[in-house]
This record gives structure tokens, sequence and C-alpha cells, in this order.
């Protein structure tokens, strides 16, 4: 495929490829403007950013009455359709299993002669990187603890220390071990395969069709093997529209609670109220300091900030590790991952189910954010990963993070679990969401130290979401292009910033929740599609 022109007879590179690339007509100078030097793909552009503008002004114009209107819709959505969410969610983990043992797996990202960008060790890095978010800090404690106390009618602890109202489910009355393996396995069932099947889908689409097919990086190239050239069209222009509001609100959301978190840890160590001011506040200056990070680019910026974040979050698992019960972490781990093997199929069933607090409170609910977060993370994984074949990819996506994701769950949710059964201290079990993580730290030596470290930990997180997550919008708003001007990054960072600061005002986390489903919703119906147009798009690829 030759290089594309624009409108004005100036040369635009095609994505790189292997020469066996899909020709087409498409030509991104034919939707591109440059008003003022920007570089934008119109209408996705034009639509995206206004009806982001619009929903932000309508959010705060009505944040009296909106927030009802928010919580309503989130449980609609998630109790009418959890059967969806979950349904969706095991076809894309046994798509990715097929491509593991079928000859499908043989097909290398890239074309046949392609090698690594990366070796294993970098890459597996990065993989780790993409598996670590606000949402491992803010549910690490509360989630474990939750499940073991309340979604499964587990336990409740008086006063005395004394436990109670005993009725686990799946384990006999008053069983501590079944209600304690149950509640971990729930829990990794959230942040294992099914996450990661989702990310492993949208990232190897992306980077099959740009880096074997020469089409632009940009969502809708996942579907050429089904619209051909209508892709360009407004077929593609809804595409990538459906993949900016899932990727902005599922954003906004971890950001909203990477506030509250942080805006917790605050008033725990320096007596900071804990309020919406504080949080808006807390949004307003970090979103400052990811704007910092957008003018440094992106090996200035974010990539400084992952290995930062990588040390970090590092340290923090091997301190409460160390700190806590070590040797019965070490027995929960291999308990936990045999737990999760166990009541995998159980969990995963979309239909007859009793638990609906389970079903439609948590898992639905994860399941439309992880959707949501897919074009964001998708698109990382892709960029790093050119020159894998299928089958590697796909093991690697799926087991290096859940393996991350259980190590950091049982560490941190098998302290506090800890603490509750084996010390009768029930803080973590008691305390507001937010504040779970730093009523667990308490317990531990250094206590100040380790609240510093999570609350830094959350705060560059919260940078590397804003800065990554404003260079993939603008790369889906821009055509593919990953090289826009830097004022669009801007753009849209701040814009992420004041839709969470929105939300947080409009309603508070049933908001941020809200709108994560409600975008989320709509593009799992895109990425089923996906899957088929992955799939005949790997069949057509020469295999080793």
């Amino acid at each position: 495929m030759t290089d594309s022109s624009s409108s004005d007879g100036e040369a635009i590179p095609a994505p790189e490829g292997p020469a066996n690339i899909i020709e087409t007509d498409y030509e991104i100078g034919q939707n591109n403007v440059q008003p003022f030097g920007l570089d934008i793909h119109n209408p996705v552009f034009a639509i995206s950013g206004l009806s982001v503008v619009a929903f932000v002004i309508i959010t705060l114009a009505f944040q009296n009455s909106i927030g009802p209107v928010f919580t309503s819709l989130r449980d609609f959505l998630t109790s009418t359709f959890d059967w969806f969410f979950l349904l969706a969610g095991n076809i894309f983990v046994l798509v990715c299993l097929a491509l593991i043992v079928t000859p499908l797996g043989k097909v290398r990202i890239g074309g046949r002669d392609a090698t690594p960008d990366y070796g294993y060790a970098g890459w597996f890095a990065m993989l780790f990187a993409a598996g670590m978010g606000i949402g491992l800090m803010f549910y690490g404690v509360s989630e474990p603890i939750s499940h073991y106390s309340t979604s499964f009618g587990g336990i409740a602890v008086g006063e005395n220390g004394m436990r109670t109202d005993w009725a686990p489910l799946g384990g006999a009355e008053g069983d501590e071990a079944a209600a304690h393996a149950l509640g971990m396995a729930a829990t990794i069932f959230h942040w294992g395969l099914h996450p990661w099947a989702i990310y492993a889908v949208v990232a190897l689409s992306l980077a099959l069709f740009a880096y074997n097919k020469g089409l632009p990086l940009t969502v809708r190239s996942m579907f050429y093997p089904i619209f051909g050239e209508r892709v360009w069209g407004w077929p593609g222009h809804v595409i990538d529209i459906l993949a900016v509001f899932a990727t902005l609100f599922g954003l906004a959301t971890s950001l909203g609670v990477g506030a509250q978190q942080a805006n917790a840890g605050l008033n725990y160590l320096f007596g900071i109220e804990i309020g919406t001011t504080s949080q808006i506040v807390l949004i307003a200056l970090i979103t400052g300091a990811a704007l910092v990070s957008v003018l440094r680019g992106l090996d200035g910026g974010v990539k400084v900030l992952s290995e930062v974040n990588l040390i970090m979050a590092a340290v923090l698992v091997l301190f409460i590790l160390f700190a806590g019960p070590t040797t019965t972490l070490f027995g929960d781990l291999a308990e936990n991952i045999g737990a999760y093997a166990t009541e995998l199929v159980p969990l995963s069933n979309p239909f007859g189910r009793e638990d609906t607090n389970f079903s439609q409170g948590w898992t639905a609910f994860y399941w439309a954010w992880w959707i949501s977060w897919s074009p964001f993370v998708g698109m990382f994984i892709a960029r790093v990963s050119r020159g894998r074949t299928v089958r590697e990819f796909v093991t690697c996506v799926l087991i290096i993070p859940t393996a991350v994701s259980i190590l950091w769950m049982t560490v941190l949710g098998g302290t506090a679990l800890d603490q509750l059964i084996h010390q009768g201290f029930t803080g973590a079990q008691d305390a507001a969401l937010e504040l779970k993580l730093f009523e667990m730290l308490t317990q531990l030596p250094w206590t100040w130290i380790a609240s510093l470290l999570s609350i830094v930990l959350v705060i560059v997180f919260f940078v590397t979401s804003s800065d990554s997550g404003s260079l993939v919008i603008d790369t889906i708003t821009a055509g593919g292009k990953v090289d826009a001007p830097v004022a669009q990054r801007v753009f849209w960072a701040t814009f992420e910033g004041l839709v969470a600061i929105a939300l947080l005002i409009g309603g508070g986390l049933g908001a941020l929740q809200a709108m994560a489903v409600s975008t989320g919703f709509p593009f799992a119906i895109v990425l089923l599609i996906a899957c088929y147009a992955l799939i005949k798009g790997l069949m057509d690829e020469p295999r080793q």
C-alpha cells in the first residue's frame, strides 16, 4: 500500500506493516481539517468533543436533580442486562482460548518476518503496568472484605468480636474457610481472565489490522472485514465515537474513584476534610500534573511515570507481604488460585442467578467498566506487541496480568481478612470503601509511611491514566494518527478531569458507575461483532 495523500498533496505515511496489506481508497486527508494548526478527524472529533462539552455543562447546571437519574440508569442497565454482560464476558474468554489452541495462533503480528520490538522482560513489565490501575488500589482491600462479609451472606462481627449470622453461599453454615475461599475467588474473578480477555480481543484486533493489514490504528479498522470501504464512512464514524465515549467515561470513573481514595488518605494523614470540594480540588491539581506530562511527551512523561508506578507498586505489595501475615499469605496464594479455578464456571453463569447483589452490583458493573477501558488498554498493548504470534500474545496477555492481580488481591485482601478473622480487627470491614486500605495499614508497622506511599501511588496512577487516555482518545479522533498536535491531547486530558468533576458533583460514585455502564453496554455489542471480524481477518493471514 502506498502512502495516502492529503487534499493539498502532502504525503501522509501509511501505517507500518508488511507488503500484503489491504488496499483501500481511504485517504486520511478526506476527513482532515486543520483549523488553528489542529489535525482532527471530522466528524468524529467534532461530535465527540461537542457532546462532552454539552454533557459537562448540563450535568453542572442540573447537579441538584441529575444524581437520581444517573443512579436509576445504572440500576436499570445492571438489573436488566446483567445476563448480557456476563454472557459477553464468557464469549471473549472462549474466543481467546480458541485462538490459543487453533492454527490461527500461529499468525504473527506484523507479518511472517516481523520480530518483537521488545524483549520478554520489557514486554512483561509493560503488560504489568497496563494491568495495574487505580481500581486495584481502591478495591484491593474493599472487595475481598465485602464478598466475605456481605455479598454472599457472610458474617457480621459485633463489638465483642464474636462472629454471627453465617450463611456463605456454597459453604456450610459457619464455615469460615468456605467464605474466605469464595470471597477471594469472586474477587479474582473480577480481575482475572475475563477482563484481560476483553483487553486481548481489542488489542489483538487493533494490532492485526494496523500492523498486518496496514490500516489506521483506530477502532473502526477492526471492522474492515465486515463493512469494507464503508468503514471509512458513517458506520466507522459511529464506531469511533462510541469508542471515544466509552474510553472517556471509563477513565472518568477511575479518576473519580482515585480522587475519593486520595482524599480519604489525606484526611487520615493530614486531617484534610473529606468531601466533594476536596475531591474537585484534587482532580483539578492532578489533571494539571497530567497536562505537564502531556506536554513532556510520551517518553518524557507517561513512560517515566509508568516506571515510577511499577517501582512503588512493587514496594507497597512487598511491604504488606512481609510486614503482614507472611506465612498465611503464601499459603493463601495457592488456595486462592484453586478456589478461582473451582468457582470460575459457577461465577460466570449468566442465567438463573439468585445472587443478584453479586451479578448486578459487582460483575455487570465491572464488565461494563472493563469494556469501556478496552480501547485505552487495548491500544497500549497493541503498540508494544508487534512481532509476537497470536498464541504467544493471547497467552501472555491473559496469564501475566491475571497472575499479578491474583498476587495483589491475595496480599492486600488476604491481609485484611486475616486481621478480621484471626485478630478480630473490624476497622477495614466497617470503614467506607475509600478508607478500607488505610484501615488495614493501621495494623502494620510504619503505617504513616505506607499510607503516604499509597496516596502517592494513587495520584501517579491518576496522572498516567489521564495522560495515556488522552493519547488514545486523540489517536481515535485524529483518524489513527499517533503524532497529532499536543493541543488536542491537552483538550482531552482537560475534559477527562472536567467529566470526573461533573459526575462527582452530579451524583458521586453512583454517577461515575452509571456512565461507565451506560457507555460500556453499546460498546460491548461493538466488541462482540469485532470478535467475528478478528477471526475473519486472521483466517486470511499466512501462518508459520
